[in-house]
Order: structure tokens, then C-alpha cells, then sequence
């Protein structure tokens, strides 16, 4: 184990924690292709919030070096990719980042070396497809001279109790001996432990079953929303009372975006699909989800109208724009769809997000988010998109005394308050 010499490929939420916490015990280099992030590591600071500025700053003093230089890989010989794997426009997997970065260890490749896949895949991608450009950029032989493994990510942005070293990993290897050394690698760091499975398929299963899970989980609470909604009955009430009983899941409805529930889906989905078999529940399951924040805007919207606020040049306050409550990330983000049905309506819509990073999504949306927390009684409307701790520090009692429609999508607040929620 001492001669191990680990490249982490992609440092996101993902890779950097894992990074951060080999370098205590190996030679790490971090490679990521995004200058701008690499010099914001390299000065100690993470904008994810994953890794904190006094643990990345004794990486970088101890094991870890940072650089956008893929050159910088090339002494490695433990290979683990963490780059995104997000769908097209089309909801099917797009390979690209994934295929990259295979190609750029391929042509580094040496005799010996292991490459372990951690990026969200569907059963069979690490072998049929991230395989195939390794052997023909390195000309060595699968599995006689250069070995693979995955072991998915379970890194859950913005949770600071359960983090990478305390998450049972999952591991595997394309040989015995290769899960084994594999194992014996991320055994190091991981205090919870790991379990290997017999297959490099099964653990790319394992992964895509998990969000699948909790999409379908999620997509069946929404559409319980949906139906209460038209009975006139409080969903968290209904919730709240078949919690009692001792073998209920515990779900609420929301919107369902990341990088992770919203997408992961479509992966198991589009090989399903090349298979010959359409699957019934993931798909429905994703159509609902995908509905919802279309939904909240109408709703909103059809609330605004009983009161009798004219909607067209109305003003709407959205707070929250990143896809879950107290962290940075805004990837595939549902709120977006909430903005895009309100503005539909001609309705003005203002949001505010004292966790997202306003650079990132005015590149990344076209959306200019508020500096700073407006005056909320100025607005028609105000929709709660995201659990956000300085949201439920607001007082929203002023409603009581206005014609401000306050719309509560994650159940925050007071339901005095509100005049909807899912």
C-alpha cells in the first residue's frame, strides 16, 4: 500500500472531499480542467462548502497537489474519476466528461495501474464504454495489463453529519485482486467500512437503484399533493398522521432537482431502453417529478387570483434557487421551472438565494439573483422554494395585513401563514 500514488480526476463535490482525505494518508494530485477552480483551491478555498478551509489548506501543506496540468497525473498509478455525468436535453446520458477523462488517463496509462469509476453510470458503462477508449489510448490489454474498478459516491452536498469517511463504501473490481487492493484503498479512509460485490455491474446497479429509489419514493408523495390539493386537504397533515404507524416511509413532496434523484433515473431508464424493456415506474415516477414545479407556479398564480391581484405585471418573490436547503449547489435546479411558468403567466419574478453563488448562475441559467433579501412586503406573491435556515427566520406575518400571496413549497413556516403548500 505505501507505493500507492492516487489521481483524483474531477474536483467537484464529489472529488475533492475524497481528495482531501486520501492526501492523509497517500501522494494525491487532484486534476480539474476549470482554472478558476483550481487557483480557488490552491488559495485554501472551496465554494462547494464541502471541504472547510483549515482541512483543505493541511491537504495541501501534507499530501495533495492541485493543478488544471493533466501532465500532473502522469507519475500516478491508482486512477479514481469523479467527473459529472449529466443527460442531454433529450434525457439520455451524455458521456462526454466521463469519455475525457478516460481518454486523458488512457494516454498516461502504465502497466499495473487501476482506474476506479466513482461518476453515476448505468450497469455496464464502466466496461462497455470507459474500457474500450483505455486500452486504445494506452495499447495495453484490460484486465492482463492495467485493471478497473467502481465504487459509486454517496457524498450528500450540504450534510455535515453524514460525510464521505462515515458512508459504508461501496466497492468492486474487474479481478479478485483488483477489488481486493481496491478495497484495501478506500478501507483506509473510510471508517464505516466497506462492502465489495462480486461485479463491477452490480455496484454501477447499486448506485442507480439507490436515487431511483428515492425518485419514485418522492414522485409518490408529490402526486399525493397533487390529489389532496383538488380535495382541499392538507398533504403534511395526512403525512404527519400516517407517520404513526411504525412501518411508514417517511417522504415529502417538493421539487426534485441535483445532480443526483433528478438525473440518475434516466441512466437506469436509457439502458432499460436499449435493452428492449420500457420501464413503467421510473418513468412515471420522473414525469411527476418533472411536473411539479409547473405546479407550484400555477397554484401560485391561481391563488394570487382569488385574491384579487392582477397577474399580469405582478411582482413574485422566489426564495431559494439551489436545488436543496443550506448549501451552494444549484445543479439541475426545479426552480427553474417554477421561474419559467410564473414569467409564462407575465408575472415579474424576483428571487433571492443566500447560498448560491451569483456568478455561477447567471453562466450557468442567465438568471440575476438579488444581492441581498429584499423588502418582502413589496411583492403580490411570495413562493418558499428552498428549506434554507435564514428562511425560517423570517417573520411572515406581515401577510396578515396585505394581499401578499405567501405559497410554502417545503412546509417551513407557520400554516397560518400561508395561503398554499405542498
Amino acid at each position: 500500500m505505501n507505493n500507492i500514488k492516487i489521481a483524483v480526476i474531477g474536483l467537484g463535490y464529489v472529488g475533492l472531499p475524497l481528495a482531501v482525505a486520501f492526501a492523509r494518508k497517500y501522494k494525491v494530485v487532484g486534476f480539474d480542467i476549470n482554472e478558476e477552480r483550481v487557483s480557488q483551491l490552491n488559495n485554501g478555498s472551496d465554494r462547494t462548502k464541502e471541504v472547510e478551509r483549515d482541512e483543505l489548506s493541511e491537504a495541501l501543506s501534507s499530501g495533495l497537489t492541485i493543478s488544471h496540468d493533466v501532465e500532473a497525473i502522469s507519475d500516478s498509478n491508482f486512477y479514481i474519476v469523479t467527473v459529472p455525468t449529466p443527460v442531454t436535453h433529450f434525457k439520455t446520458p451524455d458521456l462526454v466528461p466521463l469519455l475525457n477523462a478516460s481518454a486523458s488517463i488512457g494516454k498516461r496509462l502504465k502497466k499495473g495501474d487501476i482506474v476506479v469509476y466513482e461518476s453515476t453510470v448505468y450497469p455496464g458503462c464502466t466496461e462497455e464504454d470507459c474500457v474500450p477508449v483505455l486500452e486504445r489510448e494506452s495499447g495495453l490489454t484490460y484486465n492482463q495489463d492495467f485493471f478497473c474498478g467502481y465504487s459509486p459516491e454517496r457524498i450528500n452536498p450540504g450534510d455535515k453529519k453524514n460525510k464521505l469517511t462515515n458512508i459504508v463504501k461501496v466497492v468492486s473490481g474487474s479481478t479478485p485482486e483488483a477489488a481486493h487492493t481496491i478495497e484495501q484503498v478506500y478501507h483506509s479512509i473510510i471508517t464505516a467500512g466497506t462492502h465489495k460485490t462480486s461485479s463491477i455491474k452490480v455496484a454501477e446497479a447499486c448506485k442507480a437503484i439507490e436515487n431511483a429509489q428515492r425518485d419514485v419514493n418522492i414522485s409518490f408523495v408529490n402526486e399525493l399533493a397533487l390529489i389532496f390539493d383538488r380535495m382541499n386537504i392538507d398533504t403534511k397533515e395526512v403525512l404527519e398522521a400516517a407517520a404513526t404507524k411504525w412501518n411508514f416511509l417517511k417522504f415529502t413532496p417538493g421539487l426534485v432537482g441535483g445532480h443526483c434523484i433528478g438525473v440518475d433515473p434516466y441512466y437506469l431508464l436509457y439502458k432499460s431502453q436499449c435493452l428492449g424493456y420500457n420501464p413503467q415506474v421510473i418513468l412515471s415516477g420522473r414525469t411527476i417529478n418533472n411536473e411539479m414545479g409547473r405546479f407550484v407556479a400555477s397554484k401560485t398564480v391561481k391563488l394570487m387570483i382569488k385574491n384579487g391581484i392582477k397577474i399580469v405585471g405582478s411582482k413574485v418573490l422566489i426564495l431559494g434557487f439551489t436545488f436543496k436547503e443550506n448549501c451552494p449547489d444549484t445543479r439541475n435546479t426545479k426552480v427553474v421551472d417554477v421561474i419559467d411558468e410564473l414569467q409564462d403567466f407575465g408575472v415579474e419574478v424576483d428571487i433571492y438565494d443566500p447560498h448560491a453563488l451569483r456568478d455561477e448562475v447567471k453562466a450557468e441559467y442567465g438568471i440575476t439573483l438579488l444581492p441581498e433579501q429584499p423588502d418582502l412586503t413589496k411583492y403580490n406573491g411570495i413562493i418558499l422554494t428552498v428549506a434554507h435556515k435564514e428562511f425560517r427566520e423570517i417573520d411572515f406575518t406581515f401577510v396578515q395585513n396585505q394581499s401578499t400571496v405567501l405559497f410554502d413549497v417545503k412546509s417551513m413556516i407557520d400554516q397560518k401563514l400561508t395561503h398554499g403548500r405542498l
